[in-house]
């Protein structure tokens, strides 16, 4: 993976998102929520380093901030969408008679649109970190099962399987040992594009009013509040947008890079 150029440029970038949301409170000093009237859209790189909102925020310690509830719902919807996947998707695969109830449900999960589920869920429940996270995973854990189902149905008529059968190996230890492994791999690549998928979904739904709380400082946000000056100052969406952008597109090309890592037949091409 590190003999490319593009991988290594974007493994970079993602590390420095990583960083900043970690050493947010010292790389931004000024309270990303903190309203200042009298300083209201200021320019970039006079009195902040990229100015002001509407309200006076510092927009530099917004988008520090922001990375931050960025992360949080790309590896959190990313986890949650591969363990109950996992779960669901072994069940479907081992066991005939749950394959049809986990797989119709599956079918009428991906039947609705995700952004409208999410954006019907955090409206009956009410909009905080929980809920959009749950929000953002419901409608990534119908291909998670999909993957994994087709995986143990493949492995299922292996030898190395066949063997274990024939000997009379329990069932549990034969998913555990011989079945959930032949897994890890696609699990992984796909983890990394529902993390990337996740971090535009959470974006939007902010956008939209329906995500993050307006007080939570988010880019989904930002680029909201931002719309009314874009005109006057276009970096109010412009430094969010681009922050958003960098970190899905070094995640989606971290994860092409590990599917062609983890991929043996990728290796026999000239």
């Amino acid at each position: 993976m590190l003999k490319s150029p593009p991988v290594v440029l974007a493994f970079i970038v993602f590390a420095l998102v990583v960083f900043a949301a970690c050493a947010a409170p010292w790389l931004a000093h000024v309270d990303p929520t903190a309203l200042d009237p009298a300083a209201r859209l200021r320019k970039p790189f006079t009195d902040a380093m990229l100015g002001t909102d509407a309200f006076g925020r510092d927009v530099w310690s917004r988008v520090v901030y922001g990375a931050r509830v960025s992360l949080i719902a790309g590896l959190g919807a990313a986890l949650l969408s591969v363990t109950i996947g996992l779960v669901l998707g072994v069940l479907a695969g081992a066991f005939r008679f749950l394959d049809g109830i986990i797989m119709r449900t599956m079918d009428a999960l991906m039947a609705i649109p995700g952004i409208l589920l999410a954006i019907a869920l955090v409206s009956v429940t009410g909009a905080s970190v929980t809920t959009v996270l749950i929000a953002i995973t419901l409608p990534e854990i119908p291909r998670v099962v999909r993957i994994v189902r087709a995986q143990i149905l493949s492995v299922w008529h292996e030898p190395f399987v066949e063997a274990a059968v024939a000997l009379g190996t329990p069932t549990p230890w034969i998913l555990w040992r011989h079945m959930i492994p032949n897994t890890l791999a696609p699990l992984t690549i796909q983890a990394t594009y529902v993390f990337a998928s996740a971090i535009i979904t959470e974006a939007i739904l902010s956008f939209l009013g329906a995500g993050i709380p307006p007080e939570i400082p988010s880019w989904g946000n930002m680029m909201a509040d931002g719309r009314m000056y874009f005109r006057l100052l276009p970096g109010l969406i412009l430094f969010p947008g681009l922050a958003l952008s960098l970190t899905v597109l070094s995640v989606n090309l971290l994860g092409d890079a590990l599917r062609d890592a983890l991929d043996p037949k990728m290796e026999q091409r000239p």
